[in-house]
């Protein structure tokens, strides 16, 4: 779907076989960045992994849950310690406001993965309508109306997309358009991008209109083309059998759901026997190393990763945002 019309593998010793390995963010320590990226709604910072591997400098990331506030930090401070520093780690995005707001440079790409509960399938699906999580898709509105990021990368569950007949989505387009950004949006799946899981996601992408350099790359941004499976979940568990090649998408609730049954996403026949997921082919599955900070305790890991973006496909659609902006290597 691109865009809405008519509306206003390597076995580890740590665990199991990995995606290609992301670039390593910290050999570019000591040299300029290609481009910068602010971070909403960042949990343990999968937009933050694809986007600092494809050469970015985060200039802004807010995060509210204190956990994954706690993993955000000790995964990326040694390479980035001025953004916790320089104090532009809040954790309330409704405070990014006023002289702080205003002092923040520019970004060449503003990444947000806004709350999704509202229009989950497994939520309430209440919309722009949910008293604590609907409206915070109007400071993504509020912070790129005052900073003019050259474009905006947002992801969302892919139930967004029919949400209230196509409404929010159509009223999600208006509002950018009316902000002065292109709008394209596509539903992809992790495993279009050698990912063993389904996990369709909505991305959205957008120019900021008013810059003319902007505007061409809104013209020249393409959608990227799928990957082949990477590993299947056969090499996610390190088994000789495994019921299923893709897995089920990664949920934040409802785990322990018997073998068979059609609310199970984590177990699976592996070898013969009933095996349950865990961080470690939770991260496999994601895309996110294995020494990836996440926690504290399993429940709260596997929380952590239900939450996040699969890192390949962001990494994916960020390297055609770069190259449209010509900002790519």
């Amino acid at each position: 779907m691109d865009g809405i019309k008519g509306c206003t593998p390597l076995a580890s010793p740590l665990g199991p076989p990995m995606m290609r390995p992301m670039p390593d963010a910290d050999a570019d320590m000591g040299r300029a960045p290609r481009f910068t990226f602010m971070d909403l709604f960042a949990g343990v910072g999968g937009f933050h992994l694809a986007m600092a591997g494809l050469g970015g400098s985060c200039v802004l990331a807010v995060e509210i849950d204190h956990a994954a506030r706690a993993a955000y930090e000790a995964n990326f401070r040694a390479g980035d310690a001025g953004l916790f520093e320089a104090g532009l780690f809040p954790a309330d995005v409704r405070e990014v406001r006023g002289d702080f707001l205003f002092s923040l440079a520019r970004a060449d790409v503003l990444c947000a993965g806004f709350p999704c509960q509202p229009f989950s399938q497994a939520g309430r699906r209440l919309g722009f309508d949910d008293p604590d999580r609907g409206n915070l898709f109007r400071d993504i509105v509020r912070i790129a109306g005052a900073r003019r990021p050259r474009a905006l990368l947002l992801e969302n569950v892919a139930h967004i997309v029919g949400h209230d007949g196509g409404r929010t989505i159509a009223r999600i387009e208006a509002t950018l358009r009316d902000l002065g950004y292109s709008f394209e949006l596509r539903v992809i799946r992790a495993s279009d991008h050698g990912l063993p899981q389904h996990r369709p996601r909505a991305f959205m992408v957008g120019f900021d209109l008013s810059d003319p350099a902007c505007e061409a790359a809104a013209v020249a941004f393409a959608w990227p083309d799928p990957e082949p499976l990477a590993m299947s979940m056969r090499d996610v568990w390190g088994a000789r059998t495994c019921d299923r090649e893709v897995g089920y998408t990664l949920r934040v609730g409802g785990r322990n759901s018997p073998h068979g049954d059609r609310h199970n996403w984590d177990s699976y026949l592996v070898d013969g026997a009933v095996r349950r997921l865990g961080p470690v082919q939770g991260r496999a599955m994601m895309g996110f190393p294995p020494h990836h900070v996440l926690g504290p305790g399993d429940a709260q890991a596997m929380k952590q990763l239900g939450n996040s973006v699969a890192v390949p496909v962001v990494r994916a659609v960020g390297r055609r945002v770069l190259l449209a902006l010509g900002k790519a290597a």
